[in-house]
């Protein structure tokens, strides 16, 4: 393991540069300061960074340089990226340049800054977009996703592509959590174990240290549970806000793409980039509403607990929890912290969690025909690819049983293809869920006149995801069995809410660690 040991700072500006040049060869990611602080690349956010090139520091060459050999020494053990940008280093150079010739953009927050995203989303370069799967391996998309559109503006660096559960989790309903034909099983770097998907590769990469920031995507708790498990802050933005245009699909209704980062302060940073208008997708115009004059970061406010209302749906410690002790007393412990920053807290809320959960299977019955209908389009507009439809890939899967690991199974994507568009079956369980969330969730929200609901674990996402709320994760604890978080959710177009309140906590709390990595 690198050492993290610091470096006292020297006055003599040449020896001060021979120690920054010595560390950052060594690995250590340790950079001596002018003001004589020193800063460390590991568990750096934005805002440090960003000083550190605006003080000459640290160079965005540097940065890349620091992640891409983290990548070399770590990825073979968690298998959380499964390409890097050949180009990464070239961006890098013109980030600094920009920063020399004070263009206006690089004066962003995430100008100059590397980022990887999760291997579902399309990046017209030299980089693949397969959802972790040879099927797609080869294919040429037609232009950037509409999110990495709006990176590329704002000047971040497209470091490479994250390990994913393979398309998503949505090709076998036996598939490992972050396993995928091309890069086998991502692990969790706490536990080396379940790192929970299907962003697996976003949360264990930034969790890790191998990039400053990532993007994941989320059809029902795949953003969530892998923050969750890795100790990470993970943002599932309200169905819209974010485009999902050159992503590769499951759900129109409830895909959204959002960031996974170590603080809820790079996380708002990266949703305050990537939220907006795109036209080639059009949920984004009506979630155009949602989104703040003056974007997400004016909510990261210290106080931003103080007189929020937030609902205790106390069954839900007991249906996610069960007789997992220690994560209740931490759950109670941090009920007090809540109080304690000025929160109001709502309890004893009914919300028929078993009802809701029974529901699964209605929700699946969407899925698999949105599933097939949204794919095929999506296939049919590559440029070049191998498979062309869900029925492609199913035969590609059969030719190749080893490439893809095919004992998992493709059990989904065969109930996928066997559906015939939208009928009545489909729009019968549309209905069903439609009505669970106006008379559950939204319900008791409005009824209550709650900011957001808190909870102890991420699993209370399917009751998010088949309503398109929004919902943010933040680290909690460290149990047994590793990491684990508390839960914000809110209704549609209540980021700030959410953001205010899971910075308040964050910072009341401070509980976030890097995993030991010992190997």
């Amino acid at each position: 393991m690198a050492s993290n040991s610091t470096i006292s700072t020297p006055s003599f500006p040449f020896l001060l540069l021979l120690i920054l040049v010595v560390a950052l060869l060594s690995g250590s990611g340790i950079v001596p300061t002018a003001s004589g602080k020193e800063l460390s690349i590991r568990e750096a956010t934005v805002l440090d960074l960003q000083l550190a090139f605006k003080s000459n520091q640290l160079t965005s060459r540097q940065l890349v340089e620091f992640y891409l050999k983290e990548i070399k020494r770590l990825n073979p053990v968690l298998n959380a990226v499964i390409e890097v940008n050949p180009d990464a280093l070239a961006q890098a150079d013109r980030a600094d340049h920009e920063r020399k010739a004070k263009v206006p953009h690089s004066l962003s927050n995430l100008h100059g800054i590397p980022i990887l995203l999760k291997d579902n989303i399309a990046t017209k370069d030299k980089l693949n977009t397969t959802a972790g799967s040879f099927a797609l391996l080869g294919s040429v998309v037609p232009r950037d996703a509409g999110v990495v559109k709006r990176l590329r503006k704002f000047g971040a660096i497209i470091l490479g592509k994250a390990s994913l559960t393979e398309w998503s989790a949505f090709r076998s309903s036996n598939v490992a959590n972050g396993w995928n034909a091309r890069t086998g099983q991502g692990k969790n770097p706490y536990t080396l174990g379940n790192p929970c998907g299907s962003s697996s590769g976003s949360a264990i990469s930034v969790a890790a240290n191998l990039a400053a920031v990532t993007l994941g995507t989320d059809t029902d708790g795949s953003i969530l549970c892998p923050s969750d498990f890795n100790s990470v802050v993970g943002i599932r933005p309200t169905v819209g806000l974010t485009s999902r245009a050159g992503v590769v699909p499951i759900s129109p209704r409830q895909d959204t793409v959002g960031p996974i980062c170590r603080t809820v302060t790079d996380a708002a940073y990266v949703l305050e980039a990537i939220a907006g208008i795109d036209a080639r997708d059009n949920a984004t115009i009506e979630a155009s509403q949602y989104i703040p004059r003056g974007g997400y970061a004016q909510f990261l406010k210290i106080d931003g607990l103080r007189g929020k209302r937030l609902g205790l749906v106390r069954a839900s410690v007991e249906f996610f929890l069960g007789n997992h002790t220690f994560q209740k007393n931490a759950f109670e412990k941090h009920l007090k912290t809540l109080r304690k920053k000025g929160a109001v807290l709502v309890g004893n809320l009914k919300l028929d969690l078993d009802k809701i959960y029974a529901e699964y299977d209605t929700e699946f019955a969407a899925l698999e025909a949105e599933f097939k209908l949204s794919l095929n389009d999506y296939l049919k507009d590559l440029v070049v690819s191998p498979v062309r439809s869900l029925a492609d890939a199913i035969a590609f899967n059969k030719k190749n049983p080893k490439l893809e690991k095919l004992e998992y199974g493709q059990d989904l994507f065969l109930l996928a293809q066997g559906t015939n568009g939208i009928g009545q079956k489909e729009k019968a369980a549309l209905l069903t869920l439609e009505t669970l969330s106006k008379t559950g969730f939204e319900k008791i929200m409005k009824e209550n006149n709650l900011d957001a609901v808190v909870l102890p674990t991420s699993k209370f996402h399917h009751v998010l995801a088949v309503g398109g709320y929004p919902g943010v994760t933040v680290p909690a604890g460290y149990g047994k069995a590793g990491p684990f978080g508390i839960l914000f959710g809110g209704l549609k177009g209540s980021e700030p809410k959410l953001i205010e309140i899971a910075y308040s906590f964050e910072q009341a709390t401070k509980i976030r660690k890097p995993p030991p990595l010992k190997f």
